[in-house]
């Protein structure tokens, strides 16, 4: 796998604020904050940035701001955010997710539209930084990650998309996102891949709870198994 030199290289964190994965942010009843804990997002996005930020590289939160009153309300995405009252400046839910709060050094970018890029500081900003390369983590990977990782192509930057460190509605959408629309335009792997690709260290695997059980099943036929053999053998 290519490594990625972090002097050249960027996290951008998309729309990980409370109203978009929140459980009680406005868009709870969409699905979207199910499909960010099935994710792992928030964890996987956080050690993300604290390997990134130990290795010197950027960190960059891009926050969905819009001003509703006067923004256009032209596609339903649009207009939905502002029936839905979500994202409003200096609220709770515009706010970033716990976990993912900005730390010092780090760079917040706000935007409008769907594209981290459109109409806002983001490219002046890698530019300056002199990032080649951008890794994409956030919500909604086929809204905001998609248009920013077409954008962030077409400028001209190599676009890696973290495949457990985006989440949207369901498993539907975020397989569309990944596999049919970013194919040909992004690297899309892992958490664990993009720490390896950066030299980071990477965290052993948790055990699952799915395993657990089975593993306490185990442990009690063996302990029976044991039980019966020693009672046999006082016979």
């Amino acid at each position: 796998m290519a490594k990625y030199d972090p002097r050249k290289t960027a996290l951008i964190i998309l729309d990980l604020q409370n109203d978009v994965i929140h459980p009680k942010g406005a868009f709870a009843s969409s699905g979207s904050p199910a499909h960010a804990k099935s994710q792992n997002v928030v964890g996987n996005v956080k050690a993300l940035a604290a390997a990134f930020r130990a290795k010197g590289a950027p960190v960059i939160h891009i926050h969905h701001l819009p001003e509703t009153r006067t923004s256009m309300l032209n596609a339903p995405l649009f207009s939905g955010t502002a029936e839905a009252n979500a994202c409003v400046p200096g609220s709770w839910g515009a706010a970033a997710v716990d976990g993912l709060k900005p730390q010092k050094g780090d760079i917040v970018v706000e935007k409008q539209r769907m594209s981290g890029f459109y109409n806002t500081t983001l490219d002046t900003k890698l530019r300056g930084l002199g990032a080649s390369r951008i890794v994409i983590t956030g919500a909604w990977t086929n809204f905001s990650v998609e248009h920013s990782s077409r954008d962030g192509a077409d400028l001209g930057y190599e676009i890696t998309v973290v495949t457990d460190g985006t989440s949207t509605v369901n498993d539907e959408w975020q397989n569309a996102a990944l596999n049919y629309a970013l194919t040909n335009i992004a690297d899309r792997i892992s958490t664990a891949e993009v720490l390896k690709a950066i030299g980071a260290p990477v965290p052993a695997p948790k055990a699952s709870a799915k395993t657990a059980p089975a593993k306490k099943a185990a442990a009690a036929k063996a302990s029976a198994k044991k039980a019966r053999a020693k009672k046999a053998s006082a016979k």
